[in-house]
């Protein structure tokens, strides 16, 4: 009877700590439709068919609804939609999250001025508000842009499997530098296509897509330990630039979520580029580090040919590992499109 009353304990302190911690991000949108109107979109984490995390927005004082908020849920996610009205606008004032710091989530906000300047922010459980500028300053934009672009690509397990498919395949510092340079010119282009609304292409087969790639250069790591000749292993630099077109493709949907500040396009889209490189290059600096590291400790232990065996073996291992990863992540992506 003890036993059991402490496990019913452990689940429901598990259950209270798992809500909790919910860490897909929650989305803010206030669109200005005249002087002293705005629209609001507040999107929430769903717990459940009825239930949604307990975070609020807080409006300044004087802010009055124009209409009864209208509230779905809808795809996982609570949707509340209102409109508001505050004599002299919302600029200069603080908008906070309520309940923001109990949790792990991060709130992505999006204000759009009647003259199409747009400022966003990136509140978490340490920064819970914010305050609602007129015109975001371009060294503001840039900051902002570029953090969510290291944010983007450190939380993008499947960018970061792909690349690190890429560095198990060529190994060697100066053909990585070549491979990953020939990726960042490439998904820069298709980012900055897709962004900017020269290209349109889908999420969802995108995302698939993907997966497909990754899966592809596990399989031509196998190839290349086995001996067995294949392009990628002569020319890492050439697939990785045409994968690269279609990653980039994935990035432009991750920034279309947020948008673009229309008075510092350029800026964003320029910072946020920079931003997914930084995180790029300290994931490949840090792999190859530990590579190295690995290698060096165990050649003071083991013979050359021994320690290559080695690495062979242990590439195989990771290549099936991957493999298997996205091929799980292909399987289920590939069966959204024909849901």
């Amino acid at each position: 009877m003890k036993i059991k009353l402490l496990i019913l304990t452990w689940l429901i302190a598990f259950g209270h700590n798992a809500l909790a911690h919910e860490v897909r991000p929650a989305y803010l949108e206030i669109r200005q439709t005249a002087a002293e109107v705005y629209d609001v979109l507040w999107k929430v984490p769903a717990l459940g068919e009825e239930a949604r995390l307990a975070i609020y927005v807080e409006l300044p004082e004087g802010t009055q609804d124009v209409a009864a908020p209208r509230s779905t849920f809808n795809g996982g996610a609570f949707f509340e939609r209102r409109s508001i009205r505050r004599d002299a606008g919302l600029d200069g004032q603080s908008i906070a999250i309520e309940g923001l710091s109990a949790t792990a989530t991060d709130v992505l906000v999006r204000i759009e001025s009647l003259d199409g300047i747009t400022q966003t922010e990136r509140l978490s459980p340490t920064k819970t508000s914010f305050i609602v500028q007129a015109a975001p300053s371009r060294w503001e934009v840039a900051a902002t842009y570029m953090r969510l672009g290291i944010e983007h690509i450190l939380l993008g397990y499947d960018h970061l499997l792909f690349v690190l498919a890429l560095v198990i395949l060529v190994r060697t510092w100066q053909r990585v530098a070549i491979t990953v340079t020939a990726f960042t010119v490439a998904h820069s282009i298709t980012l900055a296509a897709a962004t900017l609304g020269f290209v349109n292409v889908p999420g969802p087969p995108v995302e698939a897509a993907i997966a497909l790639s990754i899966v592809l250069v596990a399989v031509e790591i196998v190839n290349a330990r086995r001996g067995i000749p294949s392009l990628t292993a002569r020319w890492p630099w050439l697939v990785a630039f045409c994968f690269g077109l279609l990653h980039g493709f994935g990035f432009a949907g991750a920034l279309a979520e947020v948008g673009l500040p229309h008075h510092a396009i350029p800026v964003a889209l320029l910072f946020f580029n920079l931003g997914v490189e930084v995180g790029q290059l300290s994931f490949v600096a840090a792999v190859l580090t530990l590579a190295w590291v690995l290698k060096a400790a165990a050649s003071l232990r083991f013979k050359p040919h021994i320690v290559q065996q080695s690495i062979d073996r242990f590439d195989l291992s990771a290549a099936y590992a991957i493999g298997a990863v996205a091929a799980y992540w292909l399987i289920g992506r590939a069966a959204t499109l024909f849901a």
